[in-house]
């Protein structure tokens, strides 16, 4: 036993290894120019059927440069009008929406960096003892670089009676780091358009979550 021990302690850490620069090829082929899966998820959350106000979540990943990414995956869930999840381990007793997904998928745009997704905004969420949780959506992004994918949260600009009284974003100390998290709100050919750029480092670097 304790020559394995001894043995074992001479052993290197094995090389970590990131999720890029490829990783669209197998999450997100049909950007990538191939007809692989029978059914692909992208980033359309909504059907003409989905109940609530129609938006569109768009931007831009940072490196700590400042330069944006071209070859980044994000996936969001987010609550439906109601504030309901669609998942069955949602107990609040909400409406569901069966026309809702409630999940996305998206790619940055190859040239442009801009990714998109379009879907509705989401109804206030039950969070932990009771506390109500303003509207949001939650973000995992990985792209090359970056060994674990990042979790962060997507708060509306126009929500900020919510926002102020939400638990987890009053987790954050400082108010210039709470921004980070904040998207704003613009129209854009009569289509409300809320702006997320992210910042993976860097003196803007958006707050990210353990979870």
């Amino acid at each position: 036993m304790f020559n394995g021990l001894n043995q074992l302690s001479l052993l290197k850490e094995t090389a970590s290894q990131t999720a890029g620069p490829y990783v669209h090829i197998g999450l997100a082929p049909k950007q990538a120019g191939f007809d692989i899966f029978e059914k692909n998820f992208d980033h359309h959350l909504v059907s003409e059927h989905t109940t609530g106000e129609r938006i569109r979540i768009e931007g831009r990943v940072f490196d700590g440069t400042g330069t944006p990414l071209r070859d980044v995956l994000i996936e969001i869930w987010q609550a439906n009008a109601a504030g309901a999840y669609q998942h069955p381990a949602d107990q609040q007793g909400k409406a569901a929406d069966p026309h809702f997904r409630g999940w996305g998928r998206a790619c940055s745009d190859f040239e442009s960096g801009i990714y998109s997704f379009d879907t509705i905004k989401p109804g206030c969420v039950e969070g932990r003892n009771g506390r109500t949780m303003a509207p949001h959506v939650n973000f995992w992004i990985v792209a090359r670089g970056i060994n674990i994918g990042l979790n962060t949260r997507m708060y509306f600009s126009d929500e900020e009676k919510a926002n102020a009284a939400d638990p987890v974003i009053n987790l954050v100390e400082w108010e210039s780091r709470r921004k980070t998290l904040i998207a704003t709100r613009t129209e854009s050919n009569g289509d409300i358009v809320y702006r997320f750029d992210i910042h993976i480092q860097g003196p803007d670097e958006t707050v990210f979550f353990d979870i």
